[in-house]
């Protein structure tokens, strides 16, 4: 767990007041964070960032598919940003969802938030805008932007609403087979197998 300094500590380690790390927190130039009793703490993170000690951050390859009938898919996302981050010399952890993108509640996600909040991001590498968030992916490119992270997008091209609604749409009644039949059941397979057929072959 990261360690945080109390405002007389961080004052003495940065060489500056307690009354100027409360002006740089609250222009944004320094992320201070609160105790259960309204107190400042300074995490080491920062004082290392303001007085240039620099941390490697990781690079994050994160890849999504709705269902899991497009495992395939997945696998092609990720190849794709091991190949891009090969070429850039770049060192990759891949992070992957099975969900739709309209949930905020994905493992993975959740967890990259928290890492980028935490500044342990410098890129989050995606093979598509729509792979990281189907709506509001502006917003969180600005979100990350406030922590030092960068989103890269291989093709900026993002699948159409018709393609994401009918990905979201076999997702729903995936989840639903699965409660009815177990997810590594026969008749589970044959429902999603079905209406993927019918959903996408009309």
């Amino acid at each position: 767990m990261e360690r945080h300094y109390m405002m007389k500590e961080a004052a003495r380690i940065l060489g500056v007041s307690v009354r100027t790390i409360q002006r740089w927190d609250k222009a944004g130039k320094i992320r201070c964070v609160r105790t259960v009793g309204g107190k400042r703490r300074v995490p080491e993170s920062e004082i290392k960032r303001i007085l240039g000690l620099h941390e490697e951050r990781k690079i994050v390859g994160y890849a999504r598919v709705s269902s899991h009938t497009q495992r395939d898919d997945l696998e092609r996302q990720i190849e794709l940003i091991k190949k891009y981050a090969k070429e850039k010399g770049w060192e990759v952890e891949i992070l992957k969802d099975i969900g739709s993108g309209l949930k905020e509640d994905r493992r993975n996600f959740r967890k990259l938030l928290t890492m980028v909040v935490n500044r342990e991001v410098s890129k989050v590498v995606v093979a598509y805008p729509d792979r990281l968030t189907r709506l509001g992916f502006k917003t969180l490119e600005e979100l990350f932007k406030g922590y030092g992270t960068e989103i890269v997008v291989i093709n900026k091209r993002a699948k159409t609403p018709q393609e994401e609604l009918v990905e979201d749409l076999i997702t729903i009644i995936s989840h639903f087979a699965g409660k009815l039949y177990g997810m590594k059941s026969h008749k589970y397979r044959k429902v999603v197998d079905g209406a993927e057929k019918l959903i996408r072959d009309p």
